[in-house]
């Protein structure tokens, strides 16, 4: 009998390539995390020059 008889699509085998496999697409790239790390400091850092932007010019009224 080949293994072909047992299979089924539908149930995923847990073997040690799949595995880590699986793994591997769960994580994010490390490209991205730091990329997303920094558009989230350049956002926050020119939201901040807006509000101060704004601050300064809504106290001289």
């Amino acid at each position: 009998m080949s293994d072909s008889e047992h299979y089924d699509p539908l149930t995923p085998r847990q073997t040690g390539v799949t595995a880590a496999r699986d793994t591997q697409e769960r994580k994010m790239p490390r490209g991205m995390v730091i990329r997303l790390i920094a558009y989230l400091v350049a956002g926050h850092v020119i939201a901040a020059f807006l509000y101060i932007l704004f601050a300064v010019a809504g106290g001289n009224q």
